[in-house]
């Protein structure tokens, strides 16, 4: 296909594609859909090589949030059946994420419910940084806490953190129509307060919420513009409970089709499977492998993922290897801008 050529010949240049180039690959028949994986798998390799990054989460403080996201069962009048606790202490904090890098992780991500930090959990997760890097000075930590106020993420990142999560999750057209307690230009404003403080930003979305092929295309190219070093592709987990429980939207060959469009439009980005790839890829996830480099490892915020021993296992088995914590994620030219 012409359009694949095209498309690879950009990516290996960081050209992006067009938006109608981007949709195409969306519309992709099955047909195509294993050239498409290796036309964007080639962009992939140039870039990273065969190197998967492992990242692991630790739930600082679950449920109980004020917020009415209707893909999460911690928002507000959730139905959902999870554990809803307080803030973990540094000490069992810093121990969950052992169990992470134990397994190969090489970035803990801490996350906590709600819309925003006040200033002393700023201060709580900022014990927590410097507890994980006492124990594991070479691993990356990445917060995700919500929006933020003015001068929280200078103290976060004093504190250690490496970067800091915050996804735009959808188009900013649809985006009233998944949560009204916040906007999507805050979501905007937190991305770049972390850049600003000299953070890592890591920011991506969530494809499976009844969003059209443009609404895809449209956060993609936010996230291009917002040029995140990190781009967390999540496929919606229907949780019982929640508004989104019936939204059964996707297939396997759709997700791969999402996860190769994302990898041309942001060709030299930390590109990471997200939750919901072992449901919704089931068997083809380590197709997906040749699209991203980066996966979580075990579970997520409140549902199960695979087992660690399984992912370590189907990445071996793709003929692909873990990226040890003495190589550099990004390409030289990210990693010199960042530091």
């Amino acid at each position: 296909m012409e359009l694949l050529n095209t498309l690879v010949d950009k990516g290996l240049r960081r050209e992006p594609p067009t938006r109608e180039e981007a949709l195409a690959v969306l519309a992709t028949a099955d047909d195509d859909l294993l050239d498409v994986v290796a036309a964007a798998g080639k962009v992939r390799r140039a870039w990273f090589g065969r190197r998967v990054k492992l990242n692991y989460l630790v739930n600082l403080k679950s449920g109980l949030c004020p917020e009415d996201c209707s893909y999460c069962s911690q928002r507000l009048g959730s139905q959902a059946g999870i554990l809803k606790y307080t803030w973990l202490k540094p000490e069992e904090a810093a121990a969950a994420a052992g169990a992470g890098v134990a397994g190969g992780a090489k970035r803990v991500c801490l996350v906590a419910s709600g819309r925003g930090p006040t200033d002393r959990d700023v201060e709580r997760v900022s014990r927590t940084i410097q507890a994980i890097k006492e124990q594991h000075e070479d691993v990356e930590v990445c917060a995700c806490l919500g929006l933020l106020s003015d001068g929280q993420a200078t103290r976060l990142r004093d504190a250690g953190a490496d970067a800091y999560n915050h996804n735009l999750n959808t188009s900013e057209a649809t985006y009233g129509d998944i949560t009204t307690t916040h906007t999507y230009a805050d979501r905007v404003t937190t991305v770049r307060q972390a850049q600003a403080a000299g953070m890592s930003a890591c920011s991506g979305l969530i494809a499976g919420m009844g969003e059209t092929d443009e609404d895809l295309v449209d956060v993609v190219f936010s996230l291009r513009e917002l040029d995140p070093d990190s781009v967390p592709v999540n496929f919606l987990i229907p949780i019982e409970g929640t508004p989104l429980a019936q939204k059964w939207h996707l297939t396997p060959q759709r997700c791969l089709r999402i996860l190769a469009m994302v990898r041309f439009v942001c060709p030299d980005v930390e590109v990471r499977l997200a939750g919901g790839r072992e449901i919704h890829l089931r068997s083809l996830q380590p197709l997906a492998l040749h699209l991203a480099n980066s996966i979580f490892l075990g579970d997520y915020l409140t549902t199960e993922g695979q087992a660690g021993k399984d992912d370590l296992a189907m990445i071996a088995d793709a003929g692909f290897e873990v990226e040890g914590t003495d190589t550099t994620t990004l390409p030289a030219h990210r990693a010199d801008a960042l530091a």
